[in-house]
């Protein structure tokens, strides 16, 4: 067993534990021929593990972690060296007294729009440096992300990144990543790409703001995968300024969201309270889905984010315990305007409930619940309205959207629209506006 005083590689004597993540140990350590702190993560494997998983995760720390040394760049933890000792791989980090996002959202709950959307860009200039080099971190989390003193923040822990071409060592149908910040396609499965970085970015500020992950919170991570790889998304609720980003960020098709560089124009605008620059490539808010598993589907408080087959690698050697305090400050919501609804025409068969649920500067969230009414249940709903001028809709989940003009037409989506008697469903969507506060439209719902 490794302890205190003991020199790595000829090298880096090691002078104090400083955490312990899911499959390591993190040391300060002295870099005997530089004269420098350095940090040290040791790959520290379970004894139930066998032989070959044990040097497929050897060759996979070592071969990824060269990969990542590739990266210099001011807001990413800079990989020094990658040694063996005792026949385990050891990764020799940049030294950063800091506190990581996770541990200060613990502290101080939910954090300001403005201010995670400082860290985010932060972040997001990194991974996109990161992506010109062909590198997919593949483990973007909030305990990922360092921030010091001055509220300089750097990502950490490539220890699991790849590059591009490079096939990974995880054989076995494990997923590497951390289960809650997972993109659908990882969760399913699939390979992570640049898109899937952006998702997990996108989870990690959300988590932020919002004081959970995307996918909420559950003890099985199982269950965890299975909800992430139907990209189950809880709506933000407190996300102000951020809420149009991050439903870009998180949308269950990866071809859909932004690429990195445009993600850290977005935050950047919002971190200094500007508008967000639109989208580059305007995509159709509901292309035709090919794979059910992966509809993004915003579903209510308590969805959480799934694993996927097999089991998941957590990050690798990641430290748990921080150094240094950072600040933040609780968010404040926007107060929504009072809801609109209406009631049933005539045998309708349905009402349409249109309620803001968030509202920030030049844009709001809106949730529209529909309940089968007079007793019938509904096996299809079209709710209508007129879209108050200065106002388009942006990002649209759980439904199929029509304009002609003004005219907004919102029909079901296959998986909800069969409603039983007086039961209820829902969609929602995001709008931007040029006004100071959202339109109060009449809705109206049929049945189809």
């Amino acid at each position: 067993m490794t302890a205190e005083g003991e020199l790595i590689a000829g090298r880096y004597r090691l002078v104090s534990r400083i955490g312990r993540g899911s499959m390591g140990v993190v040391w300060q350590a002295r870099d005997e021929r530089l004269d420098r702190t350095v940090a040290v993560k040791q790959l520290v494997l379970d004894e139930t593990v066998d032989a070959e998983t044990a040097e497929q995760a050897v060759r996979r720390a070592i071969r990824e972690g060269r990969v990542a040394a590739r990266l210099r760049h001011p807001h990413a933890i800079t990989v020094h060296d990658v040694v063996e000792h005792d026949g385990k791989p050891c990764l020799v980090l940049e030294y950063l007294p800091s506190r990581s996002l996770a541990a200060l959202s613990a502290e101080r709950g939910p954090l300001e729009p403005a201010y995670v959307a400082g860290i985010g860009r932060q972040v997001a200039s990194a991974l996109a440096a990161a992506h010109v080099e062909g590198i997919v971190h593949r483990d973007v989390t909030p305990g990922n992300v360092l921030i010091t003193p001055d509220g300089t923040a750097k990502l950490a822990d490539f220890g699991i990144s790849r590059a591009v071409g490079e096939g990974t060592v995880t054989g076995g149908g494990v997923i590497a990543g951390t289960p809650a910040f997972l993109a659908p396609e990882v969760a399913g499965g699939g390979e992570a790409v640049f898109a899937s970085d952006v998702f997990s970015l996108g989870a990690t500020l959300y988590f932020a703001v919002e004081g959970a992950p995307p996918f909420g919170r559950d003890e099985n991570p199982y269950a965890l995968l299975q909800r992430a790889a139907r990209g189950e998304v809880v709506p933000p609720r407190q996300a102000g300024p951020l809420t149009d980003v991050l439903s870009r960020m998180l949308r269950s098709e990866p071809h859909e969201r932004p690429r990195m560089e445009e993600v850290e124009e977005a935050l950047n605008a919002v971190a200094e309270g500007r508008p967000a620059p639109p989208p580059r490539d305007p995509t159709l808010l509901l292309p035709a889905r090919r794979k059910p598993s992966r509809r993004l589907v915003f579903a209510g408080v308590g969805a959480v984010a799934l694993l996927g087959i097999g089991g998941v690698v957590g990050s690798l050697l990641r430290g748990g315990d921080d150094t240094t305090a950072a600040s933040g400050q609780p968010v404040s919501a926007v107060p929504p305007p009072a809801p609109a609804s209406t009631s049933p025409t005539p045998d309708s068969g349905c009402v349409a409930d249109y309620r803001v649920t968030n509202s920030w500067p030049n844009g709001y969230q809106v949730e529209v619940t529909v309940r089968a009414d007079g007793g019938r249940g509904l096996t299809g709903w079209a709710v209508r309205w007129q879209l108050p001028s200065g106002e388009s809709i942006n990002n649209l989940w759980n439904g199929t959207l029509v304009r002609e003009g003004g005219a907004v037409t919102v029909t079901n989506a296959s998986y909800n629209a069969v409603v039983s008697p007086n039961g209820t469903t829902s969609f929602g969507f995001v709008a931007a506006m040029s006004g100071s506060a959202p339109g109060r439209p009449t809705v109206s719902c049929d049945a189809s």
